[in-house]
């Protein structure tokens, strides 16, 4: 079963839902701008004795509104602010995109409490390709009185590969409306953010992912030459890997988190 619910940080409420188990939890963070809702597959499938938290990031889902354009490091302090609010003191990342990053950042500054991290879509870039990210991905989108900013959306997730699944597609449509600012927003944030550097400093396990028609795919070679320890696992689903292939990455996290 997955419960769901509100913890209070010092900016807002953060919104989680959590499948209780035993041993060292599992935490979530999600891709732009999607919500914790895209490991409910994951905590449904059976195979992982762990309890499994997912964590809307501010911005998204059921969480708080930021206010300005906050920092990428903002976004992980709050987020790691509510996993200790939960009495979290240490976990096992695991991170979409987005949440790849928000994994680094959080085993850069609290190396005692990420026991290892396990990143789909890891994105070690360059500063000139973050730039070139940022005009592909970062481009706001808002309400228009012929609603057609609503089909703009819906061709933009079709080409990300949420076609494959009617569901998830429909599902993605509504978190990404509901975030139209907060993914402009958080975007702005990532592409600012010197991923490589933490990334390549981390020293806690790690294990890599990323479908072939993963948009940072092409990524994936390089985030195993910065990290040569680093376990890899082959998964499919484009850029919705946690709901498209949540079976390949159970029972790659089974091999890779202690029981």
């Amino acid at each position: 079963m997955i419960h769901k619910g509100y913890i209070d940080i010092s900016a807002g409420q953060i919104h989680y839902a959590r499948r209780d188990g035993e041993g060292v939890a599992i935490v979530c963070f999600h891709q732009t701008a999607s919500s914790g809702a895209s490991y409910h597959r994951i905590m449904r499938t059976a195979g992982l004795a762990n309890p499994i938290y997912a964590l809307d990031t501010p911005g998204f889902g059921g969480s708080f509104e930021p206010e300005g354009m906050p920092a990428f490091e903002q976004y992980a302090a709050w987020l790691f602010e509510a996993l200790a609010a939960l009495g979290i003191d240490e976990f096992y990342a695991l991170g979409h995109h987005t949440g790849a990053g928000l994994c680094v950042e959080m085993a850069a500054r609290h190396a005692a409490s990420v026991k290892g991290m396990i990143l789909i879509g890891a994105y070690p870039l360059t500063a000139e390709e973050r730039e070139e990210f940022r005009r592909h991905f970062s481009a706001p989108i808002a309400p228009t009185e012929d609603g057609e900013y609503l089909m703009t959306t819906w061709r933009y997730l079709a080409g990300l590969g949420a076609k494959a699944d009617l569901e998830v597609h429909h599902r993605e449509l509504l978190h990404h409306v509901r975030a139209y600012s907060g993914r402009h927003r958080t975007y702005s944030a990532v592409w600012d953010y010197d991923f490589m550097t933490p990334y390549k400093n981390a020293t806690c396990p790690i294990l890599l992912m990323a479908a072939k028609d993963d948009v940072l795919f092409p990524y994936l070679e390089r985030a195993q030459t910065l990290q040569p320890g680093a376990q890899t696992a082959q998964v499919t689903g484009a850029n919705f890997e946690p709901d498209l292939d949540a079976d390949t990455i159970v029972a790659a996290l089974s091999d890779f988190v202690p029981r």
